[in-house]
């Protein structure tokens, strides 16, 4: 009975939040307050600033429905919870086969040794290796990547026995080696590691050296068939299919030091040529999934950056326990793992951890049918990317998705393929629509996830204690606003495309659902109330017009309790997922530029791309900054970068000039006039607002008037910025 019992027992269990109630008191008490504001707003219209007023009611209006519409990532919040020791119990003999894709484009930005360490953690996995194939695209085309992925395959026949043999966490090696978690090994544990240490060294050295003299040795050219492929390499951009099966996991001869399997390990670069549109990692994928299937044919496909390592062993059979759970596991299309970095400073000086969308936003969307797929740390069922619909007799029959064992050598197993990754393979037929991931988006990723959603798909989120993946953060300010801008961009045009949330959600996913999507796709949409919010109160402070009710007014009431009881919950909110009193300070500086700056331009460059001005670009993320770069990041200093002239700090720049001088304005009239209760009196919330403003851009002051390193704001950035603002507060006073 107990054995029964064990067996029908589920292979996950979800949970509410705590507290919901009590949220849901606060939100109510929260619309209360809004739709006062708004009466207010509506009601008490002035003569003589009529246009003005009606303004600030547009802003205020906007406000309010994104904030009833992040109320979907809040009211219905859920916890999942495995249970792996079921799940080897019941399917150990018989577990899904895996394709792991690793995509990178650019060696220079996304160094081939952080590539390998992210390879080598995933081929670590605690998992059958028989079962388990990694595959490496990469769209630049490097024969330095490529040997740095050879040096790996061999590297792997000493890491990966060393991983399991010890149970040791994480499994990149550089992570592992300057990391406290080996600090105290045993004698034994000691001594092995310090052998296999030395290995990683000569390792990285060798690749090391190839990537300093831009080319591979001689010596190394000889050392493997795969080099002749760039004998006909014109460019990265311009040259032919590039398929290598480094480790054949058919080859009973293809094991570790230790005797055993090792899992499968390919190289891949697509056919590129310039007359050919490629379709940027959408394209990579695409070509992966097709390569794949004729190699290993994983029934499950998990996706990573290059940056983005294992950090859990474990996540593999996480993942499973979805997929494989007997009676909710047929509807889940695909997992999502949190987004999560290893290189954050204490504060988050940008940012970028994404803490609240990790810790709360995700988990609300998971309870309204899953959240959207974010492009890394993912794992699908190959059917359902592949275009497969929902039905109630859907099944996930992942024992059919094998590939027959024939005698077929690698070297004509390479070339009889090589033809699914050319640059003409997809015409006319349905990849990039209705087959793999989908075309024409800067978030290609989101797009995927909400089509396959909209088929009837159910997805899950999980986030476990032990993170499963950990990658490389921005460490300037502007790689940090030059990302939001491609996620804001491609966000508004799936709004406005025929894929979006309402267009081609409603009804077919929950009206939860939908709503938590449009806070994303709407994100660029809140750069003109914020940037009328930033502009105006202050200009018109500075001419002693107040634009909020006076102090005395019983309509102060709902402006104050909103302002302060939103921020207060987003403070606790913030703290309550692991961040710091400066952190959560800091995320506040960074709402106001990427609303400002990201969201603007991402507004300007989709609505150019939609009259036919531009195209949609796809910009890579760097992943590595120079040493005088990290030096200032780590000790949390913002950086500009003195030679950067960017049309964003230009912006930022006359924002918080606009609200210093203003600010300077009304303190001077008040000194040298006198009336100081007369101002707060009538305009004491446009003050506060104001004070705020420049409170929250003391770093750029500093960087543009005070600092004299490499990160301080580009002279000339400032100079205009400056004069701009002067003349806008003169005529306010004029």
């Amino acid at each position: 009975m107990a054995m029964d019992s064990f067996a029908a027992a589920p292979l996950f269990e979800t949970k509410k939040a705590k507290g919901s109630s009590i949220y849901k008191l606060f939100s109510a008490s929260l619309l209360i307050g809004i739709i006062s504001i708004l009466i207010y707003r509506a009601t008490q219209i002035p003569e003589n600033r009529r246009i003005v007023w009606i303004g600030m009611f547009g802003a205020e209006l906007w406000f309010a429905f994104y904030w009833f519409l992040t109320q979907s990532h809040r009211l219905n919040r859920v916890y999942r919870r495995t249970f792996k020791n079921r799940l080897s119990q019941r399917y150990e003999d018989d577990l899904p086969g895996v394709d792991v894709f690793v995509c990178t484009a650019d060696p220079v930005i996304e160094p081939p040794m952080m590539v390998i360490n992210t390879v080598l953690s995933v081929m670590a996995y605690s998992y059958p290796p028989e079962k388990l194939a990694v595959y490496l695209s990469d769209d630049g085309g490097s024969e330095i990547t490529f040997h740095a992925l050879l040096e790996a395959s061999r590297f792997a026949k000493h890491w990966i026995p060393y991983c399991k043999k010890f149970n040791i966490e994480p499994r990149s090696p550089e992570a592992y080696f300057s990391s406290s978690e080996y600090s105290e090994l045993g004698a034994s544990q000691a001594k092995h590691m310090a052998s296999i240490k030395k290995l990683y060294q000569e390792m990285e050295n060798r690749i090391e050296l190839a990537k300093k003299l831009k080319r591979v040795s001689k010596d190394a050219l000889f050392q493997h068939r795969g080099f002749s492929s760039w004998d006909s390499f014109v460019s990265p951009k311009d040259h032919d299919t590039v398929i290598q099966i480094l480790i054949d996991g058919r080859d009973p001869e293809a094991k570790d030091i230790e005797g055993c399997r090792l899992p499968t390990l390919v190289y891949l670069a697509r056919e590129k040529r310039p007359q050919h549109f490629h379709n940027f990692k959408a394209g990579a994928m695409n070509a992966l999934i097709r390569v794949s299937s004729e190699i290993s044919n994983g029934a499950v496909i998990l996706n990573v950056d290059c940056d983005m390592y294992s950090n859990n062993s474990q996540s593999i059979r996480d993942a499973l326990c979805f997929f494989l759970d007997e009676e909710k596991g047929n509807e889940i299309a695909f997992v999502q793992f949190p987004q999560n970095f290893h290189n954050l400073t204490k504060n988050e000086l940008y940012g970028g951890s994404m803490r609240v969308v990790s810790n709360v936003e995700f988990h609300g969307l998971d309870g309204y049918g899953g959240p959207m797929y974010i492009g890394t740390g993912c794992f699908h069922r190959r059917d359902t990317l592949c275009g497969r619909k929902f039905t109630k007799e859907s099944t996930f029959e992942w024992k059919e998705n094998t590939v027959s064992t024939t005698a077929e050598s690698t070297v004509k197993l390479e070339e009889r393929i090589k033809q699914l990754a050319s640059s003409t393979f997809e015409k006319n037929t349905q990849w990039g629509n209705e087959t793999g991931l989908k075309y024409g988006c800067p978030v290609e990723d989101v797009i995927t996830g909400l089509t396959i959603q909209c088929r009837g798909w159910k997805s899950v989120y999980y986030n476990p204690e032990r993170k499963g993946f950990l990658g490389v953060n921005g460490t300037t300010l502007d790689q940090t606003l030059v990302m939001h801008k491609r996620w804001s961009e491609g966000d508004l045009q799936i709004f406005l495309s025929k894929y979006g949330p309402f267009s081609n959600g409603l009804g077919k996913i929950n009206i939860g659902l939908i709503m938590g999507y449009c806070v994303y796709c709407l994100w660029s949409i809140n750069c003109f109330a914020t940037l009328y919010y930033s502009i105006v109160p202050s200009v018109y402070l500075l001419k002693g017009v107040s634009l909020f009710p006076q102090v005395s007014s019983m309509w102060l009431i709902p402006f104050t309790y909103v302002i302060f009881a939103e921020h207060a919950y987003s403070f606790a909110e913030y703290l309550f997922s692991g961040g710091t009193i400066l952190g959560w300070w800091n995320e506040q500086r960074m709402w106001l530029y990427k609303r400002t700056t990201s969201y603007l331009f991402a507004f300007i460059d989709t609505l150019s791309t939609f009259l036919g001005y531009s195209n949609s670009g796809f910009l890579i993320s760097a992943k590595v900054s120079n040493e005088d770069v990290m030096e200032r990041y780590e000790q949390e200093r913002m950086e500009f970068g003195a030679d950067i002239s960017s049309p964003m700090f230009s912006v930022l720049t006359f924002l918080a000039m606009v609200n210093l001088f203003c600010l300077i304005g009304v303190s001077v009239r008040v000194i040298w006039r006198g009336g100081f209760e007369l101002v707060f009196r009538n305009m004491g919330l446009q003050v506060l607002l104001c004070g705020i403003l420049v409170l929250i851009n003391l770093p750029l002051y500093n960087a543009a008037f005070f600092r004299r390193d490499k990160g301080r704001m580009n002279g000339s950035v400032t100079f205009k910025s400056v004069l701009l603002a002067l003349s806008l507060c003169t005529c306010f006073l004029v």
